[in-house]
Formats: structure tokens, C-alpha cells, sequence
């Protein structure tokens, strides 16, 4: 089998960095995204466009976990599933959580512009809630998930 090298855009990836750190930003830099506030869902409405920009099979359960479903040769296996979290700590940096999400979607980009078919299916995940700190108990979104 031949070796393939590929590469993230980094320009790309830092341009949807930018985007999500203007959603929810505070006067010093860091990000205010608690779950399911105003700023939390201007971000999940922008994620959903970009998983729909992608291609992706798009549901949300009924924790609010979002899903973006890239389609494989074997889409009757299981998933890999990337993927964590795009709200925040009431004062919460740029990038904790919102990188597993953000570049999880650069892979998917990379992989689509390269044409490149995976075996199996990929689903990105933005699970709900995953700090915890405006419901109780946190992980809520990803304990739901790894229960199913």
C-alpha cells in the first residue's frame, strides 16, 4: 500500500479558531460559552454550517451532543468518533476543549479535499456541557454518550 502524507491547513484551521474565539469573547482575550447560553448556541448554529459545508450527516441527540457523520466504505461498523467540547468556563480559554472539536473538523476538510474515502465512518462530536459549569454534574453530554 502506498504511504499518503497530508497536512492540515493551518491557515484554515486558525481562520476557524478566529471564528469561534469571537463568539462568547471577553475583554481579556478568553472565551464565556457556558452551555446552552445565547453565545453557546450562535457557536453550535456556526458548527452545524461548517459540518453541513463538509457534507456530514448532521444530528443532535437529546443531551444536545452534536454529530457530524462522514460517511465510509463500511458505514455498518462502528464509528471513530473525535471530538469534545465548544462551550466554556465562565472565564475559559481559546482553545481547551474547542481545539478537539475545531480540528477534528479540519481532518474531515482534509480528507474531503484530498477525496480520500475512510473504511470507516467518522463522526465529529461537540458534546454538551462538558465543563460542568452551569449544570450539574459535568461530562453530562459524554457520560450520556459512552452509556449508549
Amino acid at each position: 500500500m502506498e504511504s499518503l502524507m497530508l497536512t492540515v491547513n493551518r491557515q484554515r484551521l486558525l481562520e476557524t479558531l478566529k471564528v469561534s474565539s469571537s463568539i462568547g469573547c471577553t475583554k481579556n482575550g478568553g472565551l464565556n460559552r457556558l452551555a446552552l447560553t445565547e453565545e453557546d448556541r450562535v457557536m453550535r448554529n456556526q458548527f452545524i454550517t461548517w459540518l453541513h459545508d463538509e457534507g456530514l450527516d448532521v444530528r443532535i441527540d437529546d443531551f444536545g451532543n452534536i454529530y457530524g457523520r462522514r460517511k465510509g466504505k463500511l458505514n455498518d461498523k462502528p464509528v471513530i468518533a473525535v471530538g469534545s467540547h465548544l462551550d466554556t468556563q465562565p472565564c475559559g480559554g481559546r482553545y481547551d476543549g474547542i481545539l478537539g472539536v475545531l480540528t477534528a473538523l479540519e481532518v474531515i476538510r482534509v480528507l474531503n479535499e484530498n477525496h480520500i474515502e475512510t473504511d470507516y465512518p467518522i463522526e465529529i462530536i461537540n458534546f454538551t456541557n462538558e465543563e460542568g459549569a452551569r449544570f450539574e454534574p459535568p461530562m453530562l453530554g459524554s457520560g450520556e454518550y459512552l452509556k449508549a
